[in-house]
């Protein structure tokens, strides 16, 4: 996947997300401290800077990591590790975020189970992932799709079972919606890198040239006292 093309949709999309990112949160009073969870390039990181005191990003990918700290305020800091396995403590954090990140996850439920471990009770989590169709055969043909274009995705997740996580958690939903995100066939191949023969078998597998996404959005409360 083209690091440069990451960043230039990023950078057109900063705006709307921290838009959304602020009327999610609000009220914060700019003393938290935040984590993003497989934070990428950084995009919801930055999207948490101007809200907070402080903004950490986890991330596997180094060459994302470096990426992301080009284009971060002073107030926020990337370090190296996994979203199944957070290099933090119990109740670290006043908030946790995590963009896009489940449909790349082999387990997500420890992607969650983390992002409930490190923030302390009464604690907020803000999570956004495509979400998988309600009918299991369209859900399956999209994820065949999706992983023709990006190796990188496992599978979409249905509302139900993101929702069904937080509660497994100990973790309250306090707002959830689902957004539709319209999308360019061939752009979002160019946004993956696809290219050649996996080009051509995404093309034949692909919803149509210009389809709709389902976004689901969950801001969740951490129980406790």
């Amino acid at each position: 996947m083209s690091i440069d093309a990451v960043v230039e949709t990023q950078q057109r999309r900063a705006a709307d997300l921290e838009a959304r990112v602020r009327d999610w949160l609000s009220p914060t009073t700019g003393s938290e401290r935040a984590v993003d969870s497989g934070c990428g390039t950084g995009a919801l990181a930055i999207a948490l800077a101007p809200l907070v005191r402080e903004v950490v990003g986890v991330d596997v990918d180094e060459e994302r990591l470096e990426a992301a700290r080009r284009l971060a305020p002073s107030n926020v800091t990337f370090v190296a590790g996994d979203a199944a396995a957070l290099p933090f403590e119990f109740g670290t954090f006043d908030l946790a975020g995590c963009l896009r990140v489940l449909h790349h996850a082999r387990r997500p439920e420890l992607v969650v189970s983390e992002l409930a471990r490190v923030v302390r009770p009464g604690g907020r989590i803000l999570l956004a992932d495509q979400i998988a169709p309600a009918d299991p055969l369209t859900a399956l043909e999209l994820d065949r799709f999706e992983r023709a274009r990006d190796p990188s995705h496992t599978r979409l997740l249905p509302d139900g079972d993101i929702k069904a996580l937080f509660e497994a958690n100990d973790v309250g939903i306090a707002r959830s919606e689902v957004v539709r995100e319209r999308r360019e066939l061939e752009p979002y191949l160019d946004l993956a890198g696809t290219a050649g023969e996996q080009r051509e078998r995404a093309r034949e597998l692909a919803p149509d040239e210009s389809y709709w996404a389902e976004i689901g959005w969950y801001l969740a409360v951490k129980r406790g006292l």
